[in-house]
Formats: structure tokens, sequence, C-alpha cells
């Protein structure tokens, strides 16, 4: 259970880490790590700055990671009692935690550090980002007396369309909205609110850091 430990908070640290690598992409570039003067970025692209730390955060999780197998292997022993897992545990026990060790460390320079440009998600136009609130919508209209089928097929049929407006899916037939998604009109602008998903997040940051 020790190491199985070890390797589900060596995941949740290349979770983090694989966030911050997207976030970091030129064309999204919401948010990217910490790059001095003086810092060399890509090889072969001068002009980029990449990850490098988020990128080696990951590598490292893969590490912590395969430390679990060779632990399961100790658990059968012959007699219940023989030598053959101590080699191991010798090995893996010093590895897998001062790799974890020192990747929660980076992870924590990471964050403290991390550059965060929120204009840039400001900027970004809004039909871009309404798509994360369809499961919104398709709840809302539950919440209003529609069944999940015709709810599920409304917002499906409906998404589809803006979103192939804009050139983001290939354009299909599927009929013109109906009177029931006009009648819901209130409530579903009501829901592409994006202070309602944001609401709790000082909460819950400060119950992670402990400033609830």
């Amino acid at each position: 259970m020790f190491f199985a430990t070890l390797g589900v908070v060596a995941s949740s640290i290349e979770r983090l880490s694989i966030e911050i690598r997207h976030l970091q992409r030129t064309e999204v570039l919401e948010a990217e790590e910490f790059f001095s003067a003086g810092q060399k970025g890509s090889s072969a692209m001068p002009h980029k700055r990449n990850p490098v730390l988020t990128e080696n955060l990951t590598g490292l999780a893969r590490m912590v990671r395969a430390y679990a197998l060779p632990a399961m292997e100790n658990v059968a022993l012959w007699h219940e009692r023989d030598i053959s897992h101590s080699s191991v545990e010798r090995m893996i026990g010093p590895d897998a935690t001062v790799t974890l060790d020192f990747a929660l460390s980076r992870l924590t320079g990471v964050v403290d550090k991390l550059l965060i440009y929120p204009e840039k998600h400001a900027q970004e136009p809004r039909p871009a980002r309404r798509p994360a609130q369809f499961a919104a919508c398709a709840a809302g209209a539950d919440q209003a007396g529609v069944s999940r089928e015709d709810s599920y097929r409304l917002v499906q049929r409906n998404g589809h369309e803006g979103l192939a407006r804009r050139g983001r899916l290939p354009r299909l037939s599927q009929g013109r909205p109906g009177r029931l998604v006009k009648a819901l009109a209130a409530e579903l602008e009501a829901m592409f609110d994006e202070g309602y998903h944001f609401k709790h997040v000082d909460t819950i940051f400060g119950r992670v850091f402990g400033q609830a």
C-alpha cells in the first residue's frame, strides 16, 4: 500500500504538470513556467520557452509509479518469510521516496513562480468558451421538467449547430431549434454566466491551502 500510495501522489503531480504544459502551448498560453533571463528554451527553435520542469515531473511520476510493481511482487514470499524481497526494498525504498520528495519540491517551485495570463483567457472569443457549459444546459433543462433524453438531444443538436457555424464541427442536418428551447431562453442564458462556475473558487483554494 505504501508504494501504491506514492504512485497515486505521483500521478496527481503528473496530472497538474500536464495541465500546465497544455496551458503553456503557443496557441493557448494562459499560463507558463517561470523563465529566467538567459535561460534556454527549445534547442531547435530559440524563440520557444519550453515547460522543461513540468516535462521533467511527468517523467519522474512514471518512475515512482513503476516502483509499485516490484513492491507488489514482494507480497508473496515462500513460507511467509524469505529474503527475496529485501534486495528489492533496498532499491525501491530510497529511490521512490527521494524521487517523490524531489518531485513535490519541484512542483512547489513551479506553482509558486507560475506566470498566469488572465487577460489571455478574457480575450478569447466568448463562443469558444461556451462548449464547456453545454452540460449545464442539459442539467438545467432536466430541472425544468424536460426528460433527460429530450434535453440531451436538444443540447446536442443546437450545440453542434453552433459549433458548425464557427467551423469547429462539420455541419449536420438536425432540424431547427424547437419552441421548448425558446421557452427556456432566459434560464439557458443564466446558465452561461461564467460567475456561476467560479463562485466557489476562493473557498476551494482556501481549503487546499489551509486558509478556510
